[in-house]
Formats: C-alpha cells, sequence, structure tokens
C-alpha cells in the first residue's frame, strides 16, 4: 500500500482552522538555507533542487535500486522554518529582504546516508546545479507545538499567528523560539491565493 501523508499523517499536515496541540516525532530532511525575499529566482531554484534530490529517492526502483526498506510513497510537501536577521526584528513592518529562512522535503524513515549519497549522485548526473553542495541532508524533532490551517495569501498569516498565540497563553504554554514553520499544502504557482492551504505550526513548551 503507498503511504501517502495526506491520508497516514493526517494529524502533522491537515490540522482545523483552528490552533491544536500536537506532538511531532523526529524527522528527516533534505535543507537548504538562505536569507533575503521568497519572491526571487534564487528562492524558487533552491526549491527545484531539494525536488530534483527527493525524487531521485522516490524513483530510485525505476532506476534498478531498491533500497532497504523502501515503499511506495507520495513525495513530502515543502516546509520553511522561518525568522527576521536583528535588524529585521527591529522594523516595525516586514522587510521581507531581511527574511532567514530554512526550506526543507521531508524523507521517510529508511533513508540512510548511503541512500543519500546516491541520491546526489542521480541528481548531478541529471543537472549539475552548483546549489547541490548548499543542501545539507539531517534530522528535526518539532516535538511539542501548537499548529492550524492557514487558507488564504502569504501576507494574511498574522492573523492565524495571532489566534495561535492567544491559545498559546490561554493553555499556558509558550513559544520556545520566534522562528516558525510552515508547510505548504497548494502549489503557489497553481493555486489563487485566496485558496492556497499552509499549516502555521510553533513549537512550545508547557509552562509550571
Amino acid at each position: 500500500m503507498k503511504h501517502e501523508w495526506r491520508k497516514h499523517e493526517k494529524e502533522l499536515y491537515i490540522p482545523k482552522q483552528k490552533p491544536e496541540l500536537v506532538s511531532v516525532p523526529e524527522q528527516k530532511f533534505f535543507m537548504i538555507k538562505g536569507k533575503g525575499n521568497p519572491n526571487s529566482d534564487d528562492f524558487s531554484e533552491k526549491i527545484e533542487v531539494l525536488y530534483s534530490l527527493s525524487y531521485a529517492i522516490r524513483m530510485m526502483p525505476k532506476q534498478g535500486y531498491t533500497p532497504e526498506g523502501y515503499f511506495e510513497y507520495t513525495v513530502y510537501p515543502l516546509e520553511g522554518l522561518w525568522d527576521l536577521t536583528e535588524e529585521g526584528r527591529r522594523l516595525d513592518t516586514l522587510d521581507k529582504d531581511e527574511l532567514l529562512y530554512t526550506i526543507m522535503i521531508r524523507q521517510p524513515n529508511f533513508v540512510t546516508k548511503d541512500i543519500v549519497d546516491k541520491a546526489f549522485e542521480i541528481a548531478r548526473k541529471k543537472k549539475s546545479n552548483p546549489l547541490l553542495d548548499e543542501v545539507l541532508f539531517d534530522t528535526i524533532e518539532d516535538g511539542l507545538s501548537v499548529q492550524m490551517l492557514h487558507i488564504g495569501p502569504y501576507d494574511d498569516e498574522p492573523q492565524t499567528f495571532e489566534k495561535m498565540k492567544q491559545f498559546i497563553e490561554d493553555n499556558h504554554l509558550e513559544i520556545k523560539t520566534l522562528r516558525h514553520r510552515e508547510i505548504y499544502l497548494s502549489d503557489a504557482r497553481k493555486v489563487e491565493s485566496a485558496k492556497l492551504k499552509t499549516v502555521l505550526r510553533y513549537a512550545i513548551r508547557k509552562l509550571d
């Protein structure tokens, strides 16, 4: 049976349009860091390189190599960790040029360092992209988090974050870090902005 994250990991990827608590286990990712406006070509190219590696692993059996533990699955969605530079934090309004980000795509648990090395080999053969040198493979564990589904333009996210912050305060919780996570359930190139679906998430801890 094909593993589809939308069906089999609903609690992590398909939250409601109201804040909810979730415990996020350790996950493996291809990731690449950057700074500046996400509307730039540079950002699109970084996304492209993450997908080239993710599909290299997904399609390995078709290349005649089936990794140990491999199973059919849907490639995971693009995610982003977002923060601001010190300068950006001091401003009253958001300056997208001051954004710091790590964009990433989760990989199934069977993926090992050897499989990652092979994915890089495949991706380089297909298209020698200098950005491949910037991609890291690592694990992240969010642990206890508050998340909520945001529907609409990315620029309207602050309203959803306000609801999440209120929930966090009402439930004697606190945000661990000003950095937040976004999971993109829609392709912004194909879906009109009013219908974009994005999971917003804060890593939190309980107050004593």
